[in-house]
């Protein structure tokens, strides 16, 4: 009787294992790829901590548009600028909705700016972006807050007297001061106890979806959803960020006037007023805690990596930066702050600022999109929900438009004359309808914070040039530096 029950579970689970096999994995003219096992999908073609290099090998192999399976979940991978602009640009539309983001989908719910889909999101980034535009009403706009973070930075910075010093956590406050500027008005002294909550909480995030727990969470949801454990830890602090947030706008609602809204979380709860009787459920607290806590995390950890890259390859190559000295010098001078419209005129700077953001190549596995709609693709079926993934490692790394793609050279975007050149292929802030909401903004925080700083510092380390290790190491999805000491010696 024991062996017929254990025949009987046994053909059971084979039935089960050939119907999850028929379901999901037969090729209804997908794009090729390797075959996955049951549950495990293609888990074992992935090297631990080396995602992109695993990808590579299966695009020599299958191509610039693949299917692999991450445990029972389907993803299409795009890589190369061609695949990809043909996907998010060319066919903008079909390839515009938001992919799943496991570690944090239990958190956002399909709300906020990032993570939304269909009308709810096209409403709230219209509104984010309008907002982005008409940031003060009339007062101190957004640049006039980047200089003034900047002018904040050096002052903190002439502190340390020379010493030698790890930049993260400089760059993580003033990366994240901005984004309280825009949504809360003002910035935080960087000794504020509140603003040193904030920027632990932020941390903790970027850390937990980067783990091993994140990782494999992003992988296997389905199943560890239901179970407790670390992987669950971004979804805890993102409430606690909410926490956050939450206190501020409290503090400020008293004094709430309807027809001059002071940030953008003023224009929010405005914005929800104005919408309470509408079913759409657009403008909830949930869309604005959710958007707001997207904002702090991308917006923070995005630009403080990309200017510890930068740093990083200034003190690597330093004819480089003092090249860039030079032209601040020639353009700006050491007594007025850089202005915006200053990057016109310094077509050096802007090429290795460019040329930092490609080779860093902060985001190489970019956010996962997903088609809202079956679609044809290069001969291909991509059935209606799949998640893409648009690789922008293999966009900035194509060696079709950037030549010696793992060397940093800012010359390859200047012309024969010295003039800054742009290239189709940089892609660092994506493409198509989901492209970087704060795009517009890093560009100037970039050209803000670099210039200012090396107008009013010379940079140095005690490391040899030559021994200085520059290659992007992955964490989670991130390529960040590694650690490093860096002394600001006042020019």
């Amino acid at each position: 009787m024991e062996a017929l029950t254990l025949l009987l579970i046994f053909l059971i689970s084979c039935i089960l294992c050939l119907y999850t096999w028929n379901s999901m994995y037969r090729n209804h003219n997908l794009p090729p790829g390797p075959t996955p096992l049951p549950f495990l999908g293609n888990l074992l073609k992935m090297k631990t901590g080396q995602m992109v290099d695993s990808l590579k090998e299966l695009q020599k192999k299958y191509g610039d548009v693949y299917t692999i399976y991450l445990g029972p979940r389907r993803v299409v991978v795009l890589c190369g600028y061609e695949a990809v602009k043909e996907a998010l640009v060319d066919n903008a539309e079909e390839f515009g909705n938001r992919g799943l983001l496991p570690s944090v989908a239990l958190y956002t719910q399909g709300h906020g700016v990032i993570f939304s889909n269909g009308n709810r999101w096209k409403e709230l980034r219209r509104f984010t972006l309008m907002n982005f535009r008409n940031f003060g009403m009339g007062k101190r706009s957004i640049e006039e807050k980047i200089k003034e973070e900047a002018r904040c930075l050096v002052e903190e910075l002439k502190k340390s007297k020379g010493a030698q010093i790890n930049p993260t956590f400089y760059f993580s406050q003033v990366a994240s001061n901005i984004i309280c500027s825009i949504l809360f008005g003002s910035r935080y002294r960087y000794n504020d106890p509140s603003f040193l909550r904030l920027m632990y909480i932020i941390d903790e995030i970027f850390k937990a979806m980067s783990s091993f727990w994140g990782q494999l969470f992003d992988i296997f949801n389905a199943v560890m959803k239901h179970f407790p454990g670390p992987h669950h830890r971004a979804v805890k602090c993102a409430y606690m960020l909410d926490k956050f947030v939450l206190e501020r706008l409290e503090a400020d609602r008293d004094t709430l006037d309807p027809e001059n809204p002071r940030h953008l979380i003023d224009s929010f709860l405005i914005k929800m007023e104005q919408e309470k009787d509408n079913p759409s459920d657009n403008y909830s607290m949930k869309s604005l805690l959710t958007s707001a806590s997207s904002l702090f995390v991308a917006g923070t950890e995005t630009l403080s990596t990309t200017l510890r890259h930068g740093f990083l390859l200034f003190l690597k190559h330093p004819d480089i930066k003092c090249k860039v000295q030079e032209e601040i010098d020639r353009v700006i001078g050491r007594h007025r702050d850089p202005e915006p419209e200053d990057r016109a005129s310094m077509p050096y700077t802007d090429a290795v600022i460019h040329e930092i953001q490609r080779y860093a190549n902060v985001l190489p596995m970019n956010l996962p999109h997903a088609v809202m709609k079956d679609v044809k693709f290069r001969g291909f079926s991509i059935p209606k929900g799949t998640d893409v993934l648009p690789i922008l490692a293999f966009v900035l790394h194509d060696p079709k438009y950037f030549p010696d793609p793992f060397i940093f050279n800012p010359r390859r975007f200047l012309d024969e004359n010295g003039g800054f050149e742009k290239n189709a292929a940089f892609m660092a802030f994506s493409a198509g309808k989901r492209v970087c909401l704060g795009e517009n903004l890093a560009r100037v925080e970039l050209f803000i914070f670099i210039t200012t700083l090396l107008q009013h510092f010379d940079i140095s380390t005690p490391e040899d040039p030559a021994h200085i290790d520059i290659t992007p190491q992955m964490v989670g999805f991130s390529n960040v530096p590694k650690s490093y000491l860096i002394s600001f010696n006042p020019r």
